[in-house]
């Protein structure tokens, strides 16, 4: 003490080092308050850790887990009826599989021969489109020259030719992807079999491995899961309604590719924003190539389709999504880039569900000291 009182630096060295210290302790304690706090903190790290790590592996078991987690409310839609679980199992999983069935054998096909004949069509296309936009320097000679558009057309179809090869390659290379395809058509129904039959088994086992103090992950996981729930399945409905919808339409009009076009319009969904933009360049390609830029047909075929993405955004996705989370585009434009960018497709379809998760940790974060929570605790 009497070292301290003669040297001001050792004194103003001590003061630094308990305020440092103090500093810390407080960020800490402000951002980890108690054990819940570290246990949610422990599983969100090490989940996204294993799951980072071993989506290339395990994507098959991710698959069925996000599938059994679609048909989970179906079977518990059927048990509110009464009905015993095993038989709502045993229920839910044929129509699924039923579902399946009719995809890989009749939907798939069909798609994939229209998209062939669609690819076969292009020269035509691009022809046809060249001899339009070679039309634009005699209309508008102020704003365009010849020689201006001939080099867009040139650049056009030097990158459609490099597209096309990297299709090609592709094709080649699926082959091998023939393999992984079998495993998860195999794979993936059974598990998604046994995570419905035997959930409450496999919850039980998970949940050994889980820390005693959970109960701010509990309240998270529970808002997380009715967000989740309502988002994914609504999204499927979305994506069926829609397909349905457009097909009809399509098909009625007379419009090539419709079986194509509808599964596209469906699919949009999935990339809030961007999906509805990409999906109108085909449909309008499809009809100008097929009637022409001034044709009745044409003309009605952008009204039809203008009025499937309004009844889209005004009916379906309020009725379907009236309990979903509201997140701001930039954060869901910030979650399909991040996590697309980590895990593809799915990636892209889990966009928004993880983002519920991201922003459920932070709403229910602020509130970990709360009375409710010290009550709960008690």
């Amino acid at each position: 003490m009497t070292q301290l009182k003669k040297d001001p630096q050792l004194v103003m060295t001590t003061q630094a080092r308990f305020v440092n210290t103090r500093y810390l302790r407080d960020f800490f304690k402000h951002f980890l308050p108690n054990s819940q706090a570290v246990a949610l903190a422990i599983i969100l790290v090490v989940s996204f850790v294993l799951i980072y790590s071993l989506s290339d592996l395990l994507m098959p078991v991710f698959v069925s887990i996000v599938l059994a987690y679609l048909l989970e409310g179906l079977v518990a839609k059927a048990e509110s009826m009464k009905m015993p679980r095993q038989v709502a199992v045993y229920l839910v999983f044929s129509i699924f599989m039923a579902c399946l069935i009719f995809l890989l054998f009749y939907l798939i096909p069909l798609v994939l021969q229209q998209a062939v004949e669609l690819v076969q069509h292009i020269p035509e296309i691009l022809n046809k489109a060249q001899a339009g936009v070679m039309s634009l320097p005699k209309m508008y000679p102020q704003m365009l020259s010849e020689n201006k558009v001939q080099q867009i057309m040139f650049a056009v179809q030097r990158e459609l030719l490099t597209y096309g090869q990297n299709v090609l390659s592709l094709s080649a290379a699926s082959v091998v992807g023939l393999v992984s395809v079998m495993i998860y058509l195999f794979l993936v129904p059974m598990m998604v079999f046994f995570l419905l039959k035997d959930k409450q088994i496999l919850v039980s086992w998970f949940l050994q491995f889980m820390p005693k103090d959970r109960h701010l992950t509990v309240r998270v996981w529970e808002e997380v899961d009715m967000q989740i729930g309502n988002y994914v399945r609504g999204k499927f409905a979305e994506v069926l309604i829609l397909c349905a919808v457009s097909y009809v339409t399509y098909a009625a009009m007379g419009l090539n590719y419709a079986m194509l076009l509808a599964v596209l319009m469906g699919l949009q969904v999935i990339i809030p924003y961007v999906g509805a933009t990409l999906v109108t360049f085909p449909v309008l390609g499809v009809a100008y190539f097929q009637w022409g830029f001034g044709s009745d047909e044409f003309m009605y075929i952008i009204i039809a389709y203008s009025i499937i993405q309004a009844l889209d955004g005004v009916i379906l996705v309020p009725v379907l999504f009236s309990e979903a989370v509201n997140l701001h585009a930039i954060a869901i434009i910030v979650a399909i880039l991040f996590f697309g960018g980590l895990w593809g497709f799915w990636g892209v379809f889990l966009a928004i569900p993880l983002a519920t998760v991201v922003k459920a940790v932070l709403t229910a974060w602020p509130r970990i000291g709360d009375k409710s929570l010290n009550a709960a605790i008690k």
